[in-house]
C-alpha cells in the first residue's frame, strides 16, 4: 500500500512508513513461526532468522485446496527471485505474467493490448539533476542566492528536463481553498502569474478523508493552478531544524516515478512543485513584508492556525534540471463479459496492485521487501476471487473487469494511467472494489469498507460482510484519510463510485496491525516467515466475492448518495434524494 498510513506530504513529495512502537508480543492473531527467536545485533535485539529446513516444513505443510491456492500465489510472487516486484524490473515483469497466466487459467477473456492480458503503461524515473538556483531580489538591494541544504532543496520536475520561473511570491497559509469548511487561503490575494509559497498538511478541523485529499501535494498544485499561480513551494514546518533540512538534502535526488506522456516527460500538474524552503529561507523571503517571518511561526505553534495571506517583497528565480528516464511496465487485465443484454456493457472493476518496493537496505542481512501482504495477498485475492466466478456456474449481469496495477507504490501509478488510458469506455465504469494489504495475521471478527458511506456500494457491501458473519466497523483511524490512499481512488477522481476493503481490528485485530505496521511495513520482514492465516484469505475472498456478485447483478448501477463531497467534486452520477 503506498504511503499508508503516512501523511501525504513529507516536506517535498515524499512518502514514509507510520512509526508506531508496538511490543512483538502485542500481535495475539497466531502463533509465531516455528522458528522463531531473537538474537543481539549490535547490542540491539532483532529477530533470528528461521532455520531453513524448519520455514521449508512450515511452508509446505498441507493445506486444504481453496487455502493451498492461495497460498501458492504468494510463495511464488513474494519469493526472494521476484525481489519484491518494484515497477519497471524485469521481475515485476515476470510477476505481470504469472498473473496473466492465471487469469488465463481462471477463464477469463484478455483485456489488455491488443487482444493480450497486459496493458503497456510507459513510465518515466525521474529525479532532481544537480541542486538549481533559488535567488531572491529584494526590492531594494542585490540578489541574495539561496542556499542549497539550508535554505531550500529543489524539487524535480517530470514534465520539463529544465525549468525556469522568475516571479514574486506569496505566502497562502496551506494553499487551501475548501469552501465547505469557509477555508480560503487565497482570499483577498491575487496570485495570478506569480509563485505560493504553503506549508504542507491541512487542519485538524477538516474531516480526515478530507483533510488527507487537501493536504496532499496534488491538490495543492491543482488549488493554486485554478488561482493562476505559475509555481509552487513548500514550506516544510515553521519549526524545522538545520539538521533535519541536512537530513532532507541527503536525498533529494532520489528518483521518482510516474507514467509518460507522448513527448517522453513524465505525466504532471500544470504547475511544478519547485521545491521545500526551511524557516531559514522562509525568513530570507520574509525580509521587509507587512507580515513578519515571526509572526507565522508564532501562528503555526497555536492548536488552530489562521493564516492570511501574505504578498512577499522582491523576486525569487528558481532553475532546475531534471534527469528523465524511460522504463516500461503493465497492468494486467482480465475480463468476464456480462451476461445481461441489457447490462453487459457496464464494468464492475476488480483492483489490486501487483508492485512492492524492490530492494533497499539491509536490514538483518535482508535487503529485498517480498511484500507479502502488501500486496501479494490482494493478488492471490483477485485471482482466487476470478476462480470463484468462473467455477460457480452463473454468469455474472455486468461485466466484470479483474485489474492488477503497477506502480502503486510510486504513487497510484499504474491505475491512474488506466483510468486515463482505460481499455473498455471509461463512462461504462460503474464501480472499483479495491484490494490493497489485508493483514491476515489474525481472525477478523469485523470489516471496515473505506468509502462505503459515500455511496450505494455502502448498503451492498453490509449485507455481503454481514452474511459472511461478521460487523461492518467504521473507520478506527479517520485521522489518516484511508480513502484517498489506494488506488480505488483513481477511479474516484473519475467519478467513479468506489470502496477499499480492510479486515477490522476488533479482537486480536487492532494489536496485529499496529504490530505489522510498526514491524513489518514497506520492510525485509514483510515476507512468509509471518504467522499468515491462510483461512482467513479464503474468509477475505467470500466476503469481495459477495460484495461484486451483488454489484455485478444488482438492478441499478451504483451511484454517490446526494451531496457527498468526492460526487460532487468529480461530477459523478448521483442518487436523487
Amino acid at each position: 500500500m503506498h504511503a499508508f498510513p503516512a501523511a501525504l506530504v513529507a516536506m517535498a513529495l515524499s512518502t514514509s512508513a507510520m512509526a508506531q512502537t508496538v511490543p512483538p508480543s502485542a500481535t495475539q492473531a497466531a502463533p509465531a513461526p516455528a522458528a522463531a527467536g531473537t538474537q543481539q545485533q549490535g547490542g540491539t535485539t532483532a529477530p533470528a532468522k528461521p532455520d531453513p529446513a524448519a520455514l521449508n516444513a512450515r511452508l509446505a505443510a498441507p493445506l486444504p485446496a481453496d487455502q493451498a491456492a492461495m497460498k501458492a500465489h504468494v510463495l511464488f510472487l513474494a519469493s526472494d527471485a521476484m525481489k519484491g516486484r518494484e515497477a519497471g524490473s524485469p521481475e515485476f515483469d515476470i510477476a505481470a505474467q504469472y498473473v496473466a497466466a492465471q487469469f488465463y487459467a481462471a477463464g477469463l477473456r484478455p483485456g489488455g493490448d491488443q487482444g493480450g492480458y497486459l496493458q503497456r503503461v510507459p513510465l518515466v524515473r525521474y529525479k532532481a539533476d544537480g541542486q538549481g538556483r533559488f535567488v531572491l531580489t529584494p526590492a531594494k538591494g542585490a540578489a541574495q542566492p539561496l542556499v542549497f541544504g539550508q535554505d531550500y532543496i529543489p524539487a524535480p520536475d517530470a514534465t520539463h528536463r529544465e525549468a525556469s520561473l522568475s516571479a514574486s511570491v506569496v505566502f497562502v497559509g496551506h494553499g487551501i481553498d475548501a469552501p465547505q469548511y469557509g477555508h480560503d487561503d487565497f482570499n483577498g490575494v491575487d496570485v495570478r502569474g506569480k509563485i505560493v509559497l504553503f506549508f504542507g498538511g491541512a487542519p485538524a478541523r477538516f474531516d480526515g478523508e478530507e483533510r488527507a485529499f487537501f493536504g496532499s501535494p496534488q491538490t495543492k498544485l491543482r488549488t493554486a493552478a485554478a488561482h493562476g499561480a505559475v509555481g509552487a513551494i513548500l514550506l516544510g514546518s515553521a519549526t524545522m531544524t538545520p539538521e533535519a533540512m541536512a537530513r532532507m538534502a541527503e536525498t533529494y535526488d532520489r528518483p521518482r516515478m510516474t507514467w509518460a506522456r507522448p513527448d517522453g516527460t513524465g505525466n504532471g500538474e500544470s504547475i511544478a512543485m519547485l521545491g521545500t524552503l526551511s524557516p531559514a529561507g522562509a525568513a530570507k523571503l520574509f525580509a521587509g513584508a507587512r507580515t513578519p517571518w515571526s509572526k507565522i511561526v508564532a501562528q503555526a505553534a497555536k492548536t488552530t492556525p489562521r493564516y492570511r495571506p501574505v504578498a512577499l517583497p522582491g523576486t525569487l528565480a528558481v532553475a532546475t534540471k531534471t534527469g528523465i528516464t524511460p522504463v516500461d511496465s503493465s497492468n494486467v487485465v482480465g475480463l468476464i463479459p456480462g451476461s445481461d443484454p441489457a447490462l453487459k456493457d457496464q464494468v464492475v472493476v476488480l483492483s489490486a496492485h501487483l508492485d512492492h518496493i524492490g530492494v533497499g537496505t539491509p536490514v538483518n542481512g535482508d535487503a529485498i521487501n517480498n511484500g507479502a501482504l502488501d500486496n501479494a495477498i490482494g493478488i492471490a485475492s483477485l485471482i482466487e476471487e476470478a476462480r470463484r466466478f468462473k467455477t460457480d456456474g452463473t454468469a455474472p449481469k455486468r461485466t466484470l473487469m479483474f485489474l492488477a496495477v503497477t506502480g502503486e507504490e510510486k504513487g497510484l501509478v499504474g491505475s491512474d494511467y488506466f483510468t486515463n488510458h482505460p481499455t473498455v469506455p471509461l463512462d461504462h465504469i460503474v464501480a472499483d472494489v479495491n484490494l490493497d494489504m489485508p493483514i491476515l495475521l489474525y481472525p477478523f471478527e469485523d470489516m471496515i469498507v473505506y468509502g462505503a458511506d459515500r455511496s450505494t456500494l455502502g448498503p451492498i457491501v453490509r449485507r455481503a460482510v454481514n452474511s459472511a458473519g461478521v460487523d461492518l466497523s467504521p473507520d478506527p483511524m479517520p485521522e489518516q484519510g484511508i480513502f484517498v490512499r489506494s488506488d480505488h481512488f483513481r477511479f474516484v477522481q473519475k467519478g467513479i463510485p468506489s470502496v477499499f476493503l480492510w479486515p477490522g481490528q476488533k479482537g486480536p485485530g487492532k494489536a496485529a496491525v499496529e504490530h505489522f505496521m510498526s514491524t513489518n511495513y514497506h520492510k525485509p520482514s514483510d515476507d512468509l516467515t509471518q504467522p499468515i492465516l491462510w483461512d482467513q484469505g479464503v474468509r477475505f475472498v467470500d466476503v469481495n466475492y459477495r460484495i461484486a456478485r451483488e454489484i455485478a447483478d444488482g438492478a441499478e448501477r451504483p451511484l454517490w448518495n446526494r451531496g457527498d463531497y468526492f460526487g460532487r467534486l468529480y461530477k459523478g452520477p448521483t442518487t436523487a434524494k
